[in-house]
């Protein structure tokens, strides 16, 4: 069992920055793929960004809209994932979940993760 639990959400003018947490519960932190979803009123859980797993360390990926502006990265020692989150725009708004797979493979679809937390609210003004 993984618990996770995002912070790091926030009010933010256009073209600012916010950096998002999800610290995992658990020992076997490493041995987990870790991702950020989205979504927005009315719209569907989005994939952001994935932290796969793999024995050389794993690899990063992001949806096309957020590349360049967003970086995902991890901490195994602290158990956390972090997106830092550049550049934003207004319709980067959404609550920003972040789920675990284990031995993941940094997949896109939000049904190949069973871990997930409760959500952060990032709102992007214009």
């Amino acid at each position: 069992q993984v618990q996770l639990v995002e912070s790091g959400g926030g009010l933010v003018q256009a073209g600012g920055s916010l950096r998002l947490s999800c610290a995992a519960s658990g020992r076997t932190f490493s041995s987990y793929a870790m991702a950020w979803f989205r979504q927005a009123p009315g719209k569907e859980r989005e994939f952001v960004a994935a932290f796969s797993w793999s024995w050389s360390g794993g690899d990063t990926s992001y949806v096309d809209s957020v590349k360049g502006r967003f970086i995902v990265s991890r901490d195994n020692a602290k158990n956390t994932v972090y997106l830092q989150m550049t550049n934003l725009k207004p319709e980067d708004t959404a609550v920003y979940y972040c789920a675990a797979q284990l031995y993941g493979s940094g997949a896109r679809q939000a049904g190949s993760y069973i871990y997930w937390g409760q959500g952060t609210q990032v709102t992007v003004s214009s």
